[in-house]
């Protein structure tokens, strides 16, 4: 009986192991996400696409091999008139193919360039991904620690509610309070538990998108960590964009892109340029001729080669179509890399505002939190000897909680904040991923 026992208590404890979430530092989240997070593996996977790009663009400067086989028949009565009878022809061939351009007006360079130009563009693409899944994943854990934060300050809040209550219910049997004191305790013990489920629920809904930025298939997880923030001096403005126009991977990627587009206007303004290609066929034909007259049939090896000018001087302006098509993607590509500038130069600004305020904060509610909880210390005293009123209890109380709220917010934005201001600056986990 006692070893059933033991056995029954060990799988107890070793389910409610497994059930446990997995606790997680922000270290450990960000590690995660590098190896799991989809948008990264999204870009991983675009590289194997441009290595595939570049395979298939470089193709059009290596030679062309083909073989062909054939076997027909045919007969033409026209040639009665010349030879006095159509005979039967049966022809087999066997033929390999080479074809190898020798000069494109630059438009196999061109692709080869644009192609090797392109295969840049997903280190970029990598880049910012890594940078967006740092910044994302950082925030979230951030919200998590946030919520349960407030969650503690909501229950602490109850437990508060629930002794004044219990204060007022004594008070009342000992007749020194009246109905509406035991009422209004009452009353304040209800609404404070509205506040206690929101913040579950919010605890359970940042750890769900903190799950999803981390990957699919996650377990069940929380956090560990505190939310607090110690703020700092933040870098000028003018060096700040330096960095951001340098390290920014959108802003180098779009570089790559003009570089690209400009290649894209040397193979459009080709189209219609002349062109030489080498071409030639080595093979085994056989030619067997009968009906009417003896079957006859001969074969051997046949060959040709030759250089060959193209030139389509004129294909009804459809080049000139596309080489102007091609100049106004390179415009469209310069101006989005001067809008792409001034849209980081906001949003570098935005993030240091959004810094300095968070910051601000902080300091102004340091000293705040500890005057309130001195406050609620004295009101609550003072209540107990009969010298305060439930008024100012509950006012030092809200003051309180109101102070930790906004103190736990503060710290939160100014992390978050941080983390958006790394991600103007094109530094966003360029270490951690």
């Amino acid at each position: 009986m006692l070893r059933i026992a033991i056995v029954l208590i060990t799988l107890l404890v070793a389910g409610q192991a497994l059930a446990a979430p997995q606790l997680l530092t922000l270290e450990d989240c960000l590690k995660i996400a590098g190896d799991k997070n989809l948008d990264i593996q999204k870009a991983r996977e675009y590289a194997n696409y441009v290595q595939g790009r570049y395979v298939e663009e470089r193709a059009a400067a290596l030679p062309q091999l083909g073989l062909q086989a054939g076997f027909g028949y045919s007969k033409d009565d026209s040639t009665k008139a010349l030879y006095g009878a159509s005979q039967m022809q049966a022809n087999r061939t066997v033929d390999l193919s080479l074809s190898q351009p020798l000069y494109t007006w630059g438009k196999i360079g061109a692709a080869l360039r644009a192609a090797e130009v392109g295969l840049k563009t997903a280190d970029q693409q990598l880049r910012l991904f890594r940078q967006a899944a740092f910044r994302d994943v950082s925030i979230a854990f951030y919200d998590v620690l946030l919520a349960k934060e407030l969650h503690r300050l909501a229950q602490e809040n109850l437990a508060q509610k629930e002794r004044h209550h219990t204060e007022a219910k004594r008070k009342f049997e000992a007749g020194v309070a009246t109905d509406y004191d035991l009422l209004a305790a009452e009353v304040e013990l209800q609404n404070a538990r509205p506040e206690l489920i929101r913040t579950e629920n919010s605890i359970r809904t940042s750890r769900e998108r903190l799950r999803f930025l981390l990957g699919a298939d996650q377990p069940e997880l929380d956090v560990a960590g505190r939310i607090e923030a110690k703020p700092e001096q933040i870098p000028g403005f003018d060096e700040s964009l330096k960095i951001a126009l340098d390290k920014r991977p959108e802003l180098a990627d779009q570089k790559l892109r003009i570089g690209i587009n400009q290649e894209l206007v040397t193979i459009a303004n080709a189209d219609d340029k002349p062109r030489l290609d080498l071409k030639g066929t080595a093979g085994w034909h056989q030619l067997e001729v009968s009906d009417p007259g003896p079957r006859r049939q001969s074969d051997g090896p046949a060959w040709n080669a030759g250089i060959y000018l193209t030139f389509p001087f004129f294909d009804g302006l459809r080049s000139r179509g596309r080489t102007q098509q091609a100049r106004s993607d390179l415009r469209t590509s310069q101006l989005q890399e001067q809008k792409l500038r001034d849209s980081i130069a906001l949003e570098l600004r935005t993030a240091r505002y959004n810094l300095a305020e968070s910051a601000e904060t902080i300091t102004a509610l340091s000293g705040t939190v500890k005057q309130a909880e001195r406050l609620l210390q004295m009101a609550e005293k003072g209540f107990e000897y009969g010298v305060k009123t439930r008024l100012e209890v509950d006012d030092a109380q809200t003051n309180l909680l109101r102070a930790q709220s906004n103190l736990a917010r503060a710290n939160r934005d100014y992390l978050a904040a941080s983390v958006n201001l790394l991600w103007a600056m094109g530094m966003a986990g360029e270490q951690e991923l």
